[in-house]
């Protein structure tokens, strides 16, 4: 037996670490230089299970053919032209020299429960909506999607590595996702209806991908898969420190702001003119330039327009490498001249096929490490 006077043992892992260690993660904004990212991965995507969350983005037609699809792999011919081109995005990452770190592949098909349901999984290729980095910490989101209740587990052994090197690593509370917090008679609203949401106020809840991050302010749309107390809870959870502004978006299935309000650099910010009122912005934005997202480009690959989950405006998805270099859609050349003009210097790269599952260049990562200091822009 162990005396009460005796010192607990030091976990091995633990025992020949200094009482203090420099974070591997640093992350405060969305344009610092970047160092370290994850990258998404499309090993065992399966279509997500039937739920009126997951079918309330999408028209009735697409939720049906959802609902009949569920729990299935998704198609081959799918999977791999988004592969090639993932491929393609991560060799360019590393040629730039940035680290790239991917989760482990996971076999999503697999039925897991709580007390209150049952569900398959969905996917580890947007590792940007379960987690959320600010500075040297790392937030597990609450997401309201319950095939993705476990999405973390895939990128367990990268939080246990960035924990044993120094990083803060939190989960917010886990969600009990039962039928209180789903508005059953949620329908679109059509336009000019006031806006409704399918989330109601039971417990909070969010998706990482609804914040983007400009040093001591960050940006929030409210959305079918973030609510009220969940941004209340990060708000609380972040203290006076930091400021969270909420994007008012006019899109009638609002679900991530990265294809309505981007942060590039500081004083610059890109929105999405069909979601947007650029009239109604919070005024702690009037100082910044406001780049007004071009008409994007057509796609015209049937399956694509069938299939993805993201609608047509992936074109503001960008991922910043500095201040100056963006990685943007090779396909939106819109997007690609006017970033030009304001001044920025566009890298093309392919990830159209992507879209699928889940986003474009933005919702594929997670930057971990920016060369950067915690900063006010405003």
């Amino acid at each position: 037996m162990t005396s009460l006077q005796q010192k607990p043992e030091t976990p091995a892992a633990f025992a020949d670490e200094p009482a203090a260690l420099p974070s591997p993660v640093n992350s405060h904004n969305e344009w610092d230089p970047l160092e370290e990212i994850v990258v998404g991965r499309l090993d065992g995507a399966t279509i997500p299970s039937r739920h009126p969350v997951v079918a309330c983005n999408i028209p009735p037609w697409a939720a049906r053919l959802q609902g009949l699809a569920a729990g299935v792999r998704y198609p081959r011919a799918l999977v791999e032209r988004a592969r090639e081109e993932l491929d393609g995005f991560v060799a360019l990452l590393e040629s730039l020299g940035v680290t790239v770190r991917r989760p482990e592949a996971v076999e999503h098909r697999k039925r897991f429960a709580t007390p209150h349901w049952s569900s398959r999984g969905f996917c580890n290729t947007c590792p940007r909506d379960s987690m959320l980095v600010i500075g040297d910490e790392i937030i597990e989101t609450p997401m309201a999607w319950p095939s993705r209740y476990f999405e973390t587990h895939g990128y367990r052994p990268l939080l246990k590595d960035y924990f044993r090197r120094g990083a803060r690593w939190t989960a917010a509370p886990r969600p009990q996702l039962t039928d209180e917090l789903y508005d059953r008679e949620f329908r679109i609203p059509r336009p000019g209806e006031p806006m409704r949401y399918i989330l109601t106020e039971f417990e909070p809840v969010f998706d990482a991908a609804d914040f983007v991050r400009a040093g001591r302010d960050l940006f929030v749309t409210r959305s079918n898969v973030t609510n009220l107390s969940g941004i209340e809870w990060l708000r609380r959870h972040l203290g006076p420190g930091y400021r969270i502004h909420e994007i008012e978006s006019r899109c009638r299935t609002p679900m991530h702001i990265d294809t309505t309000f981007m942060v590039l650099a500081p004083g610059k910010a890109l929105v999405n003119p069909e979601y947007i009122d650029v009239g109604r912005l919070p005024d702690v934005l009037r100082s910044w330039d406001i780049l007004v997202a071009p008409e994007p480009d057509p796609i015209r690959d049937p399956l694509l327009r069938l299939t993805s989950l993201c609608g047509r405006w992936l074109s503001v998805n960008v991922l910043m490498l500095d201040e100056k270099r963006v990685i943007a859609e090779r396909h939106h050349t819109g997007m690609l001249r006017a970033l030009e003009r304001w001044g920025f210097e566009p890298v093309p790269c392919d990830l159209l096929h992507y879209a699928p599952f889940g986003g474009s260049f933005h919702c594929a990562t997670l930057d971990v490490r920016r060369r950067g200091t915690l900063q006010s822009y405003f």
